[in-house]
């Protein structure tokens, strides 16, 4: 008699956990994926959203084994891997045409949707909301329990943690909670750049970065004539947004406080200025009544790890978050799923094979996936703080354009 299958469930429907579904699906083996947003509807979809680069040996290698790089690539060249430095008032101290970087760039939203709409629409269930997760011991071994509130609570042998910063799950292996990283990020869009086109000049067809005074206005180009912009202001108060006022104001309302602060954007040049305020006028007309979007970036600690459980892991921003200041993030997250499906297949081959448990066989595969994670991660985690440090810094526009006149010296 065959043993019966595992009961898998993956918390989180970004790329980590659908690159994870989609892998375990391509060898037949059950999961459910249970996400806390509702269904995205094509509109939704349609919407200004970050851009990611995906690397070779992780994003591009998951993206490969899932058999979708063709459709990948379809997704890809709207936009360009050329960087833009300039100083606070705008003067460009270093720009390149991307020559070096092999890293193509997809909208976040387009790459979810690649992921999503390759799997069988029962194997996500959307508008899940995870409350808890407990171990218990019961007359088949120990299981985790999840809590989904009005959903109720549901028994599985192995739960994966893909659920980000604030995860659920991770509260089950550790008392380990995210750091706040001493900025404050706001986010808003340039819907019509064609209007502006002083601007678009200004910031190019790929990454934008005008830094000084420790703050940053940060852009990327996006598709169908849009530019989203990433305005970082590193701050002691992790509290800001509401301290402040801002997180109460629309983006054209609080646009005004932030330029006319000589501890935020009051010393930036009128070019600078003037993309920060455009982003902000536009962004209000295009979502009436909405908020200012000012969020305090969080990491967690470098080499982060928790005591081993048979039962239950973490991967991406659940297991290893850092700021986005490297590309690493989803990277990371994708390679973890990457190779945390190689050891769940191997696991669920090899008890089918023997007829053994599923659990017992992962068990030492798991542990040394996450042995292998934390060494992973600890070098990126390192790099992408050091890169903070850089970008931030008293003259970050400096130190930036010597960066990049240090790779590209380097390659010659």
């Amino acid at each position: 008699m065959s043993p019966s299958p595992p009961r898998i469930a993956i918390i989180g429907g970004g790329p980590a956990g659908l690159t994870l579904g989609l892998l375990l699906y391509k060898r037949d083996i059950p999961f459910t994926i249970f996400e806390l947003r509702h269904k995205p509807r094509d509109e939704d979809i349609a919407k200004p959203s970050g851009m990611l680069d995906l690397h070779e040996e992780s994003g591009l290698a998951a993206i490969r084994e899932c058999g979708l790089y063709d459709r990948f690539l379809q997704l890809t060249g709207e936009t360009t891997e050329a960087q833009k430095v300039s100083d606070k008032d705008g003067n460009i101290l270093h720009a390149d045409e991307g020559e070096l970087s092999e890293r193509p760039e997809v909208s976040r939203h387009a790459l979810t949707n690649l992921l999503a709409t390759n799997l069988p629409p029962h194997t996500i269930k959307w508008g899940y909301k995870l409350l808890s997760a407990a171990s218990l011991t019961t007359p088949n071994g120990t299981e985790v329990e999840l809590d989904f509130g009005s959903h109720g609570k549901l028994l599985f042998d192995l739960v994966i943690g893909a659920d980000g910063a604030w995860s659920r799950v991770r509260n089950l292996l550790t008392d380990v909670v995210p750091q706040y990283a001493g900025t404050q990020n706001i986010t808003t869009n340039i819907t019509q750049l064609a209007q502006y086109p002083h601007l678009a000049e200004l910031i190019g067809r790929g990454g934008f970065s005008a830094l000084g005074f420790h703050h940053g206005v940060i852009s990327h180009r996006l598709s169908q004539d849009a530019a989203r912009i990433y305005t970082m202001l590193s701050l002691p108060d992790e509290d800001f947004p509401s301290s402040s006022g801002l997180a109460s104001s629309t983006a054209a309302a609080a646009k005004d406080k932030i330029l006319q602060d000589s501890t935020l954007l009051g010393r930036f040049g009128p070019i600078i200025k003037e993309l920060f305020a455009v982003s902000c006028d536009q962004e209000t007309n295009d979502n009436p009544g909405s908020l200012l979007d000012i969020k305090p970036l969080y990491t967690l600690p470098i080499g982060t790890s928790w005591d081993h459980n048979a039962n239950a892991t973490l991967v991406g921003d659940a297991a290893h978050l850092m700021c986005p200041w490297a590309g690493e993030g989803v990277n990371l997250a994708m390679w973890d799923s990457l190779l945390l499906a190689h050891a769940i297949i191997e696991a669920y081959e090899t008890a089918r094979e023997t007829g053994g448990s599923f659990i017992r066989t992962l068990d030492p595969l798991l542990m040394k996936f996450e042995v292998d994670q934390v060494e992973r991660t600890k070098e990126k985690a390192q790099e992408t703080y050091n890169n903070g440090q850089m970008l931030f810094g008293e003259d970050g526009a400096k130190a930036f354009a010597e960066f990049f006149q240090r790779v590209y010296n380097t390659a010659q």
